[in-house]
Protein backbone atom coordinates (compact mmCIF):
# COMPACT_ATOMS: atom_id res chain seq x y z
CA UNK A 1 0.00 0.00 0.00
CA UNK A 2 1.12 3.25 -1.38
CA UNK A 3 -0.22 6.72 0.36
CA UNK A 4 -1.25 9.26 -1.85
CA UNK A 5 1.19 12.45 -1.57
CA UNK A 6 -1.95 14.53 -2.42
CA UNK A 7 -2.75 15.48 0.67
CA UNK A 8 0.52 16.27 2.00
CA UNK A 9 0.66 18.64 -0.94
CA UNK A 10 -2.02 20.61 0.03
CA UNK A 11 -0.32 21.84 2.88
CA UNK A 12 -1.23 19.28 5.64
CA UNK A 13 1.84 18.01 7.46
CA UNK A 14 1.56 14.45 6.97
CA UNK A 15 1.41 13.44 10.56
CA UNK A 16 -2.22 14.07 11.30
CA UNK A 17 -3.70 12.98 7.48
CA UNK A 18 -4.72 9.48 8.23
CA UNK A 19 -6.88 10.06 11.55
CA UNK A 20 -9.84 9.59 9.89
CA UNK A 21 -8.74 6.58 7.11
CA UNK A 22 -10.81 3.70 6.70
CA UNK A 23 -7.92 1.09 7.83
CA UNK A 24 -8.98 2.85 11.74
CA UNK A 25 -12.56 1.04 11.40
CA UNK A 26 -10.95 -2.32 9.50
CA UNK A 27 -11.77 -5.03 11.33
CA UNK A 28 -14.89 -4.04 12.86
CA UNK A 29 -16.65 -2.06 10.43
CA UNK A 30 -19.63 -0.05 11.20
CA UNK A 31 -21.95 2.00 9.24
CA UNK A 32 -21.53 5.51 8.62
CA UNK A 33 -19.79 6.18 12.11
CA UNK A 34 -18.54 8.96 12.79
CA UNK A 35 -16.24 9.84 16.29
CA UNK A 36 -19.06 11.59 17.68
CA UNK A 37 -21.47 8.63 17.42
CA UNK A 38 -18.80 5.83 17.59
CA UNK A 39 -17.41 6.90 21.14
CA UNK A 40 -20.37 7.00 22.90
CA UNK A 41 -20.01 3.80 25.08
CA UNK A 42 -17.97 0.70 25.77
CA UNK A 43 -19.07 -0.96 22.68
CA UNK A 44 -17.96 1.82 20.75
CA UNK A 45 -14.52 2.25 22.25
CA UNK A 46 -13.82 -1.47 22.06
CA UNK A 47 -14.43 -0.98 18.06
CA UNK A 48 -12.46 1.68 18.09
CA UNK A 49 -9.34 -0.37 20.04
CA UNK A 50 -9.48 -3.10 17.16
CA UNK A 51 -8.59 -0.20 14.66
CA UNK A 52 -6.23 0.84 16.52
CA UNK A 53 -4.73 -3.24 17.42
CA UNK A 54 -5.31 -3.44 13.20
CA UNK A 55 -2.95 -0.23 12.26
CA UNK A 56 -0.26 -1.53 14.99
CA UNK A 57 -0.38 -5.18 13.17
CA UNK A 58 1.06 -3.21 9.99
CA UNK A 59 4.34 -3.92 11.52
CA UNK A 60 4.21 -7.15 10.66
CA UNK A 61 1.58 -7.15 7.81
CA UNK A 62 3.78 -4.65 5.11
CA UNK A 63 6.69 -5.52 3.66
CA UNK A 64 8.31 -2.29 4.17
CA UNK A 65 7.46 -2.11 7.19
CA UNK A 66 8.43 -5.49 8.30
CA UNK A 67 11.88 -4.49 6.27
CA UNK A 68 12.15 -1.20 8.35
CA UNK A 69 12.53 -3.37 11.46
CA UNK A 70 14.40 -6.33 10.09
CA UNK A 71 16.57 -6.04 7.30
CA UNK A 72 19.60 -4.10 6.72
CA UNK A 73 21.49 -5.51 10.33
CA UNK A 74 24.10 -8.34 11.27
CA UNK A 75 21.23 -10.67 10.73
CA UNK A 76 19.47 -9.65 7.90
CA UNK A 77 20.29 -8.76 4.53
CA UNK A 78 18.70 -8.66 0.77
CA UNK A 79 18.62 -11.46 -0.83
CA UNK A 80 16.10 -11.57 -3.97
CA UNK A 81 16.10 -7.57 -2.88
CA UNK A 82 12.54 -5.38 -2.13
CA UNK A 83 14.06 -1.82 -1.02
CA UNK A 84 16.95 -0.24 -2.47
CA UNK A 85 18.09 1.28 0.95
CA UNK A 86 19.12 -1.53 2.79
CA UNK A 87 21.75 -2.75 -0.05
CA UNK A 88 23.05 0.09 -1.46
CA UNK A 89 22.66 2.57 1.32
CA UNK A 90 24.38 5.63 0.60
CA UNK A 91 23.13 5.76 -3.17
CA UNK A 92 19.80 5.39 -2.38
CA UNK A 93 18.60 6.21 1.03
CA UNK A 94 16.62 9.38 0.89
CA UNK A 95 14.54 11.87 1.91
CA UNK A 96 12.16 11.23 -0.82
CA UNK A 97 12.30 7.71 -0.11
CA UNK A 98 7.85 6.19 -0.57
CA UNK A 99 9.00 3.32 1.78
CA UNK A 100 10.72 5.43 4.50
CA UNK A 101 7.48 7.94 3.99
CA UNK A 102 4.89 4.84 4.49
CA UNK A 103 6.55 4.24 7.60
CA UNK A 104 6.70 7.86 9.35
CA UNK A 105 3.12 8.38 8.29
CA UNK A 106 2.22 5.17 9.51
CA UNK A 107 3.21 5.40 13.15
CA UNK A 108 1.77 9.00 13.12
CA UNK A 109 -1.61 7.44 11.75
CA UNK A 110 -0.98 4.82 14.49
CA UNK A 111 -0.18 8.25 17.32
CA UNK A 112 -3.76 9.75 16.26
CA UNK A 113 -5.99 6.60 16.08
CA UNK A 114 -4.47 6.46 20.14
CA UNK A 115 -4.91 10.18 20.60
CA UNK A 116 -8.58 10.02 19.57
CA UNK A 117 -9.28 7.48 21.50
CA UNK A 118 -7.70 8.84 24.82
CA UNK A 119 -9.22 12.50 24.17
CA UNK A 120 -12.46 10.77 23.51
CA UNK A 121 -12.81 8.46 26.38
CA UNK A 122 -12.49 11.85 29.04
CA UNK A 123 -15.90 12.73 27.32
CA UNK A 124 -18.43 12.52 30.63
CA UNK A 125 -21.77 11.43 28.99
CA UNK A 126 -19.50 7.88 27.65
CA UNK A 127 -21.25 5.00 29.25
CA UNK A 128 -18.52 2.52 30.06
CA UNK A 129 -21.12 -0.03 31.32
CA UNK A 130 -20.63 -3.53 30.31
CA UNK A 131 -18.35 -6.62 30.19
CA UNK A 132 -16.93 -8.09 33.43
CA UNK A 133 -14.96 -4.53 34.63
CA UNK A 134 -16.67 -1.69 37.11
CA UNK A 135 -17.20 1.43 34.96
CA UNK A 136 -14.01 3.04 35.90
CA UNK A 137 -12.42 0.08 34.94
CA UNK A 138 -13.33 -0.61 31.74
CA UNK A 139 -12.49 3.56 30.76
CA UNK A 140 -8.89 3.01 32.77
CA UNK A 141 -8.45 0.08 30.65
CA UNK A 142 -9.29 1.79 27.40
CA UNK A 143 -7.23 4.50 27.84
CA UNK A 144 -4.33 2.34 29.12
CA UNK A 145 -4.61 0.59 25.83
CA UNK A 146 -4.48 3.78 23.75
CA UNK A 147 -1.26 4.61 25.50
CA UNK A 148 0.06 1.80 25.37
CA UNK A 149 0.25 1.61 21.61
CA UNK A 150 0.69 5.90 21.78
CA UNK A 151 4.35 4.46 23.27
CA UNK A 152 5.24 1.71 21.34
CA UNK A 153 4.66 4.05 17.86
CA UNK A 154 6.43 6.76 19.31
CA UNK A 155 9.29 4.40 20.44
CA UNK A 156 9.75 3.59 16.45
CA UNK A 157 10.00 6.91 15.67
CA UNK A 158 12.59 7.87 17.61
CA UNK A 159 14.99 4.96 17.17
CA UNK A 160 14.23 5.54 13.43
CA UNK A 161 14.60 9.58 13.31
CA UNK A 162 15.85 10.51 16.76
CA UNK A 163 13.80 13.99 17.30
CA UNK A 164 10.32 13.82 15.95
CA UNK A 165 7.25 16.02 16.30
CA UNK A 166 5.50 15.30 19.69
CA UNK A 167 1.41 15.44 19.47
CA UNK A 168 -0.95 13.68 22.36
CA UNK A 169 -4.24 15.20 21.12
CA UNK A 170 -6.84 14.60 18.78
CA UNK A 171 -6.49 15.76 15.19
CA UNK A 172 -9.54 17.36 14.20
CA UNK A 173 -10.37 20.05 11.29
CA UNK A 174 -9.86 22.81 13.54
CA UNK A 175 -6.22 21.56 14.54
CA UNK A 176 -4.27 21.73 11.11
CA UNK A 177 -1.08 22.88 11.96
CA UNK A 178 2.05 23.77 9.18
CA UNK A 179 4.52 25.05 12.29
CA UNK A 180 5.56 21.37 13.96
CA UNK A 181 8.76 21.24 15.67
CA UNK A 182 10.83 18.27 16.45
CA UNK A 183 10.69 17.29 20.16
CA UNK A 184 14.04 16.37 21.71
CA UNK A 185 14.37 12.70 21.66
CA UNK A 186 14.82 12.95 25.67
CA UNK A 187 11.47 14.19 25.70
CA UNK A 188 9.41 12.00 23.85
CA UNK A 189 11.03 9.04 25.69
CA UNK A 190 9.77 10.91 28.46
CA UNK A 191 6.02 10.69 26.99
CA UNK A 192 7.21 7.18 26.34
CA UNK A 193 7.80 6.23 29.93
CA UNK A 194 4.68 8.26 31.07
CA UNK A 195 1.96 6.30 28.41
CA UNK A 196 4.06 2.80 29.18
CA UNK A 197 3.55 3.40 33.54
CA UNK A 198 -0.14 4.24 33.10
CA UNK A 199 -0.38 1.45 30.68
CA UNK A 200 0.68 -1.36 33.28
CA UNK A 201 -0.87 -0.09 35.85
CA UNK A 202 -4.88 -0.97 34.15
CA UNK A 203 -3.95 -3.45 31.22
CA UNK A 204 -4.59 -6.94 32.68
CA UNK A 205 -1.77 -9.81 32.78
CA UNK A 206 -3.98 -11.41 30.09
CA UNK A 207 -4.70 -9.17 26.90
CA UNK A 208 -9.19 -7.98 26.73
CA UNK A 209 -8.89 -10.30 23.71
CA UNK A 210 -6.53 -12.21 21.99
CA UNK A 211 -3.75 -10.25 19.92
CA UNK A 212 -4.22 -7.12 23.10
CA UNK A 213 -1.40 -6.26 24.12
CA UNK A 214 -0.75 -8.05 28.00
CA UNK A 215 0.81 -6.23 30.74
CA UNK A 216 3.38 -7.90 31.05
CA UNK A 217 4.24 -6.80 27.69
CA UNK A 218 4.01 -3.13 28.59
CA UNK A 219 6.40 -3.40 31.63
CA UNK A 220 9.09 -5.37 28.92
CA UNK A 221 8.78 -2.15 26.79
CA UNK A 222 9.08 -0.29 29.98
CA UNK A 223 12.41 -2.52 30.79
CA UNK A 224 13.86 -1.62 27.20
CA UNK A 225 12.82 1.71 27.22
CA UNK A 226 15.13 2.46 30.57
CA UNK A 227 17.74 0.46 28.78
CA UNK A 228 17.55 3.18 25.99
CA UNK A 229 17.71 6.13 28.63
CA UNK A 230 21.07 4.29 30.49
CA UNK A 231 18.96 3.16 33.40
CA UNK A 232 19.85 -0.49 34.12
CA UNK A 233 18.46 -0.70 37.27
CA UNK A 234 15.05 0.60 36.91
CA UNK A 235 15.24 -1.71 33.58
CA UNK A 236 16.23 -4.51 35.73
CA UNK A 237 12.99 -3.75 38.31
CA UNK A 238 10.73 -3.67 35.61
CA UNK A 239 11.87 -6.91 34.22
CA UNK A 240 11.43 -8.54 37.33
CA UNK A 241 7.87 -7.22 37.12
CA UNK A 242 7.10 -9.59 34.18
CA UNK A 243 9.43 -12.65 35.33
CA UNK A 244 8.20 -12.99 38.87
CA UNK A 245 3.86 -12.67 37.66
CA UNK A 246 3.08 -16.56 38.13
CA UNK A 247 0.98 -16.00 34.50
CA UNK A 248 3.75 -15.95 32.51
CA UNK A 249 6.32 -19.22 31.96
CA UNK A 250 9.32 -19.84 29.57
CA UNK A 251 8.03 -22.91 27.81
CA UNK A 252 10.10 -26.00 28.78
CA UNK A 253 7.86 -28.58 27.49
CA UNK A 254 6.18 -29.61 24.20
CA UNK A 255 3.32 -28.56 23.55
CA UNK A 256 0.17 -28.21 21.13
CA UNK A 257 -0.54 -29.21 17.84
CA UNK A 258 2.56 -31.13 16.68
CA UNK A 259 3.72 -32.28 20.56
CA UNK A 260 3.85 -35.72 19.59
CA UNK A 261 6.00 -35.01 16.26
CA UNK A 262 9.65 -35.95 17.20
CA UNK A 263 10.67 -33.45 14.82
CA UNK A 264 10.39 -30.20 17.03
CA UNK A 265 10.83 -28.89 20.42
CA UNK A 266 9.32 -26.58 22.96
CA UNK A 267 10.76 -23.76 21.37
CA UNK A 268 10.04 -25.07 18.21
CA UNK A 269 6.51 -25.85 19.26
CA UNK A 270 5.56 -21.80 19.70
CA UNK A 271 6.06 -20.94 16.25
CA UNK A 272 4.07 -23.78 14.85
CA UNK A 273 0.49 -22.81 13.60
CA UNK A 274 -2.73 -23.06 16.09
CA UNK A 275 0.31 -22.69 19.17
CA UNK A 276 1.34 -19.18 18.85
CA UNK A 277 -0.95 -17.88 21.49
CA UNK A 278 -1.63 -17.62 25.08
CA UNK A 279 -5.20 -19.38 24.54
CA UNK A 280 -3.27 -22.28 22.77
CA UNK A 281 -0.91 -23.04 25.85
CA UNK A 282 1.76 -20.26 24.98
CA UNK A 283 2.40 -19.20 28.55
CA UNK A 284 5.73 -17.40 26.89
CA UNK A 285 3.60 -14.93 24.84
CA UNK A 286 3.12 -11.30 25.57
CA UNK A 287 1.67 -10.04 22.53
CA UNK A 288 0.46 -11.83 19.33
CA UNK A 289 -0.61 -10.18 16.18
CA UNK A 290 -3.56 -12.01 15.06
CA UNK A 291 -4.13 -12.56 11.72
CA UNK A 292 -7.34 -14.72 10.02
CA UNK A 293 -8.44 -15.80 6.83
CA UNK A 294 -12.13 -14.14 6.18
CA UNK A 295 -13.76 -12.63 4.02
CA UNK A 296 -13.62 -9.57 5.52
CA UNK A 297 -9.97 -8.93 6.49
CA UNK A 298 -8.59 -9.84 2.92
CA UNK A 299 -5.13 -8.90 4.45
CA UNK A 300 -2.77 -11.30 6.37
CA UNK A 301 1.18 -10.62 7.31
CA UNK A 302 3.54 -11.02 4.59
CA UNK A 303 6.44 -11.91 6.75
CA UNK A 304 6.99 -15.72 5.52
CA UNK A 305 6.57 -14.37 2.15
CA UNK A 306 9.76 -11.81 2.88
CA UNK A 307 11.82 -14.07 4.63
CA UNK A 308 11.07 -17.85 3.48
CA UNK A 309 13.60 -19.00 0.87
CA UNK A 310 12.63 -18.87 -2.73
CA UNK A 311 12.74 -22.54 -2.75
CA UNK A 312 10.69 -23.17 -5.50
CA UNK A 313 13.40 -21.62 -8.09
CA UNK A 314 16.03 -23.82 -6.94
CA UNK A 315 17.51 -25.82 -10.12
CA UNK A 316 19.15 -29.06 -10.28
CA UNK A 317 20.38 -30.65 -12.97
CA UNK A 318 17.87 -28.89 -15.22
CA UNK A 319 15.00 -29.28 -13.19
CA UNK A 320 13.19 -26.90 -10.20
CA UNK A 321 12.93 -30.04 -8.05
CA UNK A 322 10.48 -28.82 -4.86
CA UNK A 323 6.85 -27.75 -5.16
CA UNK A 324 5.00 -25.52 -3.12
CA UNK A 325 3.84 -27.67 0.26
CA UNK A 326 2.04 -26.26 3.23
CA UNK A 327 4.32 -27.88 5.38
CA UNK A 328 7.49 -25.97 3.52
CA UNK A 329 5.08 -22.28 4.23
CA UNK A 330 4.12 -22.11 0.24
CA UNK A 331 5.46 -19.33 -1.94
CA UNK A 332 8.52 -17.47 -0.57
CA UNK A 333 9.86 -14.37 -2.14
CA UNK A 334 13.04 -14.01 0.32
CA UNK A 335 13.35 -10.40 -0.11
CA UNK A 336 16.11 -10.54 2.88
CA UNK A 337 17.63 -13.15 4.45
CA UNK A 338 19.37 -14.35 7.27
CA UNK A 339 22.82 -13.64 7.45
CA UNK A 340 25.88 -16.30 7.36
CA UNK A 341 27.14 -15.16 10.23
CA UNK A 342 23.61 -15.44 11.92
CA UNK A 343 23.65 -19.16 10.53
CA UNK A 344 26.95 -20.11 11.88
CA UNK A 345 26.53 -18.41 15.15
CA UNK A 346 25.25 -21.78 17.03
CA UNK A 347 26.63 -24.40 18.68
CA UNK A 348 26.28 -27.58 16.71
CA UNK A 349 23.36 -28.71 19.64
CA UNK A 350 21.07 -25.93 19.52
CA UNK A 351 18.24 -26.76 18.77
CA UNK A 352 17.16 -23.57 17.90
CA UNK A 353 18.97 -23.66 14.54
CA UNK A 354 17.10 -27.59 13.81
CA UNK A 355 15.86 -27.77 10.54
CA UNK A 356 12.33 -27.45 12.10
CA UNK A 357 12.82 -23.69 12.67
CA UNK A 358 15.75 -22.84 10.13
CA UNK A 359 15.43 -24.59 7.48
CA UNK A 360 18.52 -25.76 5.81
CA UNK A 361 17.68 -28.72 3.85
CA UNK A 362 14.68 -30.32 2.48
CA UNK A 363 13.76 -34.06 1.67
CA UNK A 364 12.52 -34.98 -2.06
CA UNK A 365 9.27 -36.34 -1.40
CA UNK A 366 7.15 -38.37 -3.41
CA UNK A 367 3.21 -37.33 -3.92
CA UNK A 368 2.28 -39.36 -1.11
CA UNK A 369 4.62 -37.54 1.02
CA UNK A 370 3.32 -34.10 -0.65
CA UNK A 371 -0.13 -34.98 -0.59
CA UNK A 372 -2.49 -33.31 -1.73
CA UNK A 373 0.10 -31.29 -3.35
CA UNK A 374 2.05 -32.30 -6.12
CA UNK A 375 5.16 -35.05 -5.90
CA UNK A 376 8.96 -32.85 -6.09
CA UNK A 377 10.51 -33.31 -9.96
CA UNK A 378 13.07 -35.52 -9.74
CA UNK A 379 16.41 -34.16 -11.62
CA UNK A 380 18.98 -36.69 -13.03
CA UNK A 381 20.78 -38.85 -10.48
CA UNK A 382 18.21 -38.25 -7.67
CA UNK A 383 15.98 -40.47 -5.17
CA UNK A 384 12.97 -39.91 -3.58
CA UNK A 385 13.84 -39.25 -0.02
CA UNK A 386 17.41 -37.98 -0.91
CA UNK A 387 18.34 -34.70 0.78
CA UNK A 388 19.19 -31.14 -0.69
CA UNK A 389 21.29 -29.23 1.65
CA UNK A 390 20.62 -24.86 1.30
CA UNK A 391 23.92 -23.30 0.51
CA UNK A 392 25.70 -20.77 2.81
CA UNK A 393 29.20 -21.57 2.26
CA UNK A 394 29.94 -18.03 1.27
CA UNK A 395 27.99 -14.97 2.61
CA UNK A 396 25.70 -12.99 0.29
CA UNK A 397 26.39 -10.11 -1.43
CA UNK A 398 26.58 -7.69 -4.36
CA UNK A 399 27.85 -10.29 -6.16
CA UNK A 400 26.37 -13.27 -4.81
CA UNK A 401 22.29 -12.21 -3.80
CA UNK A 402 19.18 -13.81 -5.31
CA UNK A 403 19.66 -17.35 -3.88
CA UNK A 404 17.26 -19.21 -3.60
CA UNK A 405 18.68 -22.25 -1.80
CA UNK A 406 19.64 -20.23 0.98
CA UNK A 407 18.72 -21.16 4.84
CA UNK A 408 15.89 -19.13 5.89
CA UNK A 409 14.23 -19.10 9.48
CA UNK A 410 10.52 -21.04 9.70
CA UNK A 411 8.85 -19.02 12.48
CA UNK A 412 6.93 -17.18 10.02
CA UNK A 413 6.14 -20.07 7.92
CA UNK A 414 2.37 -20.39 6.80
CA UNK A 415 0.03 -20.27 4.17
CA UNK A 416 -3.79 -20.65 3.31
CA UNK A 417 -3.90 -24.41 1.99
CA UNK A 418 -5.69 -23.92 -0.74
CA UNK A 419 -3.62 -20.92 -2.32
CA UNK A 420 0.11 -21.39 -1.38
CA UNK A 421 1.25 -19.15 -3.79
CA UNK A 422 -0.55 -16.07 -2.18
CA UNK A 423 1.36 -13.10 -1.33
CA UNK A 424 -0.21 -13.03 2.47
CA UNK A 425 0.03 -16.03 4.98
CA UNK A 426 -2.57 -16.25 7.51
CA UNK A 427 -0.99 -17.48 10.90
CA UNK A 428 -0.60 -15.92 13.91
CA UNK A 429 3.04 -14.02 14.47
CA UNK A 430 4.44 -13.58 17.84
CA UNK A 431 5.74 -10.27 18.42
CA UNK A 432 7.03 -10.46 21.92
CA UNK A 433 8.00 -13.53 24.41
CA UNK A 434 8.86 -13.66 27.92
CA UNK A 435 12.71 -14.90 26.44
CA UNK A 436 13.15 -11.18 25.60
CA UNK A 437 12.01 -9.85 29.18
CA UNK A 438 14.88 -12.30 30.13
CA UNK A 439 17.47 -10.84 27.77
CA UNK A 440 16.66 -7.29 28.84
CA UNK A 441 17.22 -8.74 32.62
CA UNK A 442 20.14 -10.21 31.58
CA UNK A 443 21.57 -6.54 29.39
CA UNK A 444 20.58 -4.77 32.66
CA UNK A 445 22.44 -6.80 35.12
CA UNK A 446 25.66 -6.59 33.14
CA UNK A 447 25.47 -2.89 32.96
CA UNK A 448 25.43 -2.78 36.50
CA UNK A 449 28.35 -4.55 37.07
CA UNK A 450 27.17 -7.88 37.30
CA UNK A 451 28.27 -10.19 34.90
CA UNK A 452 27.96 -13.43 36.81
CA UNK A 453 24.08 -12.55 37.36
CA UNK A 454 23.59 -12.14 33.53
CA UNK A 455 25.21 -15.37 32.76
CA UNK A 456 22.84 -16.93 35.25
CA UNK A 457 19.97 -15.35 33.57
CA UNK A 458 21.07 -16.31 30.24
CA UNK A 459 21.25 -19.51 31.03
CA UNK A 460 17.98 -20.30 31.62
CA UNK A 461 17.10 -19.54 28.03
CA UNK A 462 19.95 -20.93 26.66
CA UNK A 463 19.41 -24.48 28.58
CA UNK A 464 16.23 -24.51 26.90
CA UNK A 465 18.02 -25.00 23.43
CA UNK A 466 20.67 -27.38 24.95
CA UNK A 467 23.36 -24.91 24.44
CA UNK A 468 26.43 -25.00 26.87
CA UNK A 469 26.28 -23.38 30.10
CA UNK A 470 28.43 -19.57 30.23
CA UNK A 471 30.04 -17.80 33.37
CA UNK A 472 30.53 -14.33 33.71
CA UNK A 473 33.63 -14.13 31.83
CA UNK A 474 31.90 -14.94 28.62
CA UNK A 475 29.11 -12.07 29.06
CA UNK A 476 30.21 -8.68 26.88
CA UNK A 477 26.94 -6.49 25.26
CA UNK A 478 28.22 -8.51 22.27
CA UNK A 479 27.39 -11.92 23.64
CA UNK A 480 24.21 -10.69 25.14
CA UNK A 481 23.15 -9.24 21.27
CA UNK A 482 24.21 -12.92 20.17
CA UNK A 483 22.15 -14.37 22.08
CA UNK A 484 19.30 -11.98 21.01
CA UNK A 485 19.86 -13.00 17.99
CA UNK A 486 19.80 -16.52 18.35
CA UNK A 487 16.89 -16.56 20.22
CA UNK A 488 14.47 -13.63 18.52
CA UNK A 489 15.14 -13.97 15.06
CA UNK A 490 11.95 -12.60 12.67
CA UNK A 491 10.52 -11.50 16.47
CA UNK A 492 12.70 -8.34 17.96
CA UNK A 493 13.00 -5.35 16.12
CA UNK A 494 16.73 -5.86 15.37
CA UNK A 495 17.44 -2.55 14.20
CA UNK A 496 16.44 -0.81 17.10
CA UNK A 497 17.63 -3.26 19.53
CA UNK A 498 21.49 -2.68 17.14
CA UNK A 499 20.48 1.44 17.74
CA UNK A 500 19.70 1.84 21.22
CA UNK A 501 23.11 -0.64 22.20
CA UNK A 502 25.26 1.69 19.91
CA UNK A 503 25.73 -1.24 17.54
CA UNK A 504 24.09 -1.00 14.48
CA UNK A 505 26.86 0.39 12.46
CA UNK A 506 29.76 -1.47 14.07
CA UNK A 507 27.96 -5.16 13.68
CA UNK A 508 26.24 -4.51 10.27
CA UNK A 509 29.72 -3.53 8.69
CA UNK A 510 30.95 -6.68 10.36
CA UNK A 511 28.19 -9.20 9.05
CA UNK A 512 26.23 -7.57 6.36
CA UNK A 513 27.93 -7.67 2.93
CA UNK A 514 25.23 -6.84 0.92
CA UNK A 515 25.14 -3.11 2.27
CA UNK A 516 26.62 -3.59 5.16
CA UNK A 517 30.04 -2.65 3.53
CA UNK A 518 27.78 0.83 2.37
CA UNK A 519 26.72 1.95 5.64
CA UNK A 520 27.77 5.51 7.25
CA UNK A 521 26.99 7.18 10.81
CA UNK A 522 24.65 9.57 8.42
CA UNK A 523 22.56 6.23 8.43
CA UNK A 524 22.33 5.60 11.32
CA UNK A 525 19.19 7.81 11.81
CA UNK A 526 17.04 8.15 8.69
CA UNK A 527 16.23 11.31 6.45
CA UNK A 528 12.80 13.06 8.03
CA UNK A 529 10.42 12.36 4.39
CA UNK A 530 10.82 15.32 2.07
CA UNK A 531 7.07 15.55 1.95
CA UNK A 532 6.82 16.11 5.84
CA UNK A 533 9.34 18.61 5.61
CA UNK A 534 7.81 20.88 2.58
CA UNK A 535 4.37 20.56 3.86
CA UNK A 536 5.46 22.24 7.01
CA UNK A 537 4.68 25.54 5.62
CA UNK A 538 4.56 28.00 8.79
CA UNK A 539 7.94 26.89 10.37
CA UNK A 540 11.23 25.21 8.54
CA UNK A 541 11.63 21.59 10.05
CA UNK A 542 14.97 20.42 10.27
CA UNK A 543 16.92 17.59 8.62
CA UNK A 544 18.89 14.61 10.30
CA UNK A 545 22.87 15.68 10.27
CA UNK A 546 24.22 14.55 6.91
CA UNK A 547 21.18 15.05 4.67
CA UNK A 548 20.77 18.82 4.05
Amino acid sequence: MKISLKYIKAGLLVLFLFGCSKDILEENPPNLLSGETLYTNLAGFEAGLNGLYNLARHGRWQSEKIEYALNGVDNMTSNYKRSNIYYAWKATNSPADDDLLEVFAWYYETINAANTIITRAENKEVDWVGGSGTPEVNKNRVIAEAKAIRGWAYRGLTYGWGDVPLSLTEYTGSTIRSDWERAPVADVRKQIISDYKFAQQHIPTEGSLPGRITKGAVQTFMAEMYLTLNKPDSALYWADQVITNPAYKLVTQRYGVQKSNPLGSPYGDMFKEGNQNRNQGNTEALWVFQFNLNSIDEQGNEMSRAVTGNYNLWVINGKRPLQYTYERGGRGKSYFAVTKWFVDSFEPQDDRAANYILRKYFILNNAAANAPYAADILPSGYSYGDTLWTNWSKPISATHNSLPDWPYSRKGEGSDPQNLAADFSWHDLIYLRLADTYLLKAEAQFKMGNAAAAATTLNIIRQRSKAKPITGADVTIDFILDERSRELITEEDRRYTLLRTNKWLERTKKYNFFGGEMVAERDVLFPIPQDVIDSNLAKKMTQNPGWN
